[in-house]
């Protein structure tokens, strides 16, 4: 599904979140501790872009299992000194004790088992390595969560079908966010796994949460 919307795919990002999602992103690298990072579900490496634009001398890898995203991606990355490789999120292609952090933006909601992503995020990462989740959420405040509900299932799909003549890949988006569990679901799944020092804060009154978590030393 992915792939047949890669093209509209940025533009439709900073368009429908008004381009907070450039905020929240830049928010979750600055976390970024270390030289290595691996980008899980890069898409279209908006993530891996950011982090190579904020240090140029991190060493970083982005992956997803969509094809077609990876083309955008690739086109992006050209010249910038960015790995990018298609790997499932539950089998990645990389050694134990592999990066120093490891990031996954608004890709965990379409993980069916989100337990073993988080082993495979932890095998991966080096001892007091950094896991960064950062993710949509919904808004505590009853009034903004109406709002948002409102624009998320009705003026969302509509935007996107006029933009990407795929309006149902975005209804599939309203849905993974309306059924997504609640921030303190991925924090308790991170414990289950073994990270420590899990916590979390919402972004833009609780439409986005970004989870921060660290692998035993």
């Amino acid at each position: 599904m992915f792939s047949y919307i890669s093209k509209t795919y940025d533009l439709l990002n900073h368009v429908l979140s008004f381009n907070i999602d450039k905020s929240w992103r830049k928010t979750a690298i600055s976390y970024i501790n270390g030289p290595s990072v691996l980008d899980v579900a890069t898409g279209t490496a908006d993530i891996a872009l950011a982090i190579n634009k904020s240090d140029f001398l991190k060493k970083v890898i982005g992956v997803d299992i969509s094809l077609g995203m990876l083309k955008i991606a690739k086109e992006k990355t050209k010249g910038k000194g960015i790995m990018l490789t298609c790997a499932d999120a539950l089998n990645l292609p990389f050694r134990d004790n592999s990066f120093d952090n490891v990031i996954i933006s608004f890709g965990i909601r379409n993980i069916k088992n989100k337990i073993q992503a988080l082993y495979e995020f932890k095998r991966i990462l080096k001892p007091s390595g950094r896991l960064l989740v950062l993710e949509f959420s919904k808004p505590k405040n009853q009034f903004i969560n109406a709002a948002y509900i409102l624009y998320k299932d009705y003026c969302l799909p509509n935007i996107a079908g006029f933009v990407s003549n795929n309006k149902e890949a975005y209804k599939y988006l309203a849905k993974t966010i309306r059924y997504f569990p609640d921030p303190e679901f991925l924090s308790n799944a991170m414990l289950q796994v073994g990270f420590e020092k899990v916590n979390f804060n919402f972004l833009s009154f609780g439409i986005a949460c970004l989870h921060v978590a660290y692998k035993e030393g």
